[in-house]
């Protein structure tokens, strides 16, 4: 008996890009797959993926299971749209961010699964993948299978989806995200929507800087022009809102931290 007839489904690694699948064909595999789906729970899964064959042929497998798909081809976009997903299957080798970080900014708001996706196979790339946040890690190429299997023990192992804290305490400074107040000893804290959002985002990763990229795709979906100086009028203005320079830190060269006067 050949290989193909015990191995049916493809080995999943790079491949070199093609023709994206018309929308129409990925609403037909949908339709097609309600049977499969009746075995188990439907997962929505995004695929954070650049390379538009490869993440057309890993959608079209999981959808074939039952499962439905959104695919991002930029880490700027996996940060905008990661909570609609039940599931993220992450590649690290993005045009936009690393995928480490957007792996950390996923991670600092939620607790949807990460599986990283990767062909960066190296001992330090796997510890960095999971201190980063994934729950598990697989190299490129493998099989379809082992995927399949990786997905049902995170899913296993992970309780019900949650999000972070709405109500974030930094001393002094209390940032709620339902009602997008600030205030500061109890006192009302007037920002603008995008000054909202800078120090929202710097709150939720306490101690760690935050770079310019990653401020620019999330805040303003946005990581190819060069803007630097929208960010540091932001930050120029929430620190004299604020009352004090030493609220944001600026990390030279990489980007900005939340301090504490």
């Amino acid at each position: 008996m050949n290989q193909q007839a015990i191995d049916p489904l493809p080995r999943m690694e790079k491949r070199h890009p093609t023709k994206p699948l018309p929308q129409h064909a990925l609403a037909h595999l949908h339709r097609t797959a309600a049977d499969a789906a009746t075995e188990h729970k439907t997962l929505r899964i995004l695929i954070v993926e650049n390379e538009t064959a490869a993440a057309d042929a890993l959608a079209q497998g999981l959808i074939r299971q039952g499962h439905r798909t959104e695919l991002a081809d930029t880490g700027g976009e996996a940060l905008t749209v990661h909570h609609r997903a039940d599931l993220i299957l992450l590649d690290l080798d993005l045009p936009d961010l690393d995928g480490l970080e957007v792996c950390r900014g996923i991670r600092a708001v939620s607790d949807t699964p990460i599986i990283t996706v990767t062909a960066r196979g190296s001992e330090l790339d796997r510890v960095l993948g999971l201190q980063a946040g994934s729950d598990d890690y697989l190299v490129k190429p493998y099989g379809f299978r082992e995927l399949l299997a990786r997905i049902e023990a995170v899913m296993r192992r992970s309780g019900p989806r949650t999000e972070k804290a709405r109500t974030i305490s930094h001393g002094p400074l209390h940032i709620d995200a339902t009602t997008r107040e600030v205030t500061l000893d109890g006192t009302p804290v007037g920002l603008t929507r995008k000054e909202f959002d800078l120090l929202h985002l710097l709150a939720t990763h306490p101690g760690s800087v935050v770079s310019r990229r990653q401020l620019m795709a999330q805040i303003w979906d946005d990581t190819w022009s060069r803007r630097g100086r929208t960010i540091d009028t932001h930050v120029s203005s929430l620190r004299s809102k604020l009352g004090s320079s030493s609220w944001v830190i600026t990390v030279r060269g990489v980007g900005f931290r939340l301090g504490h006067p």
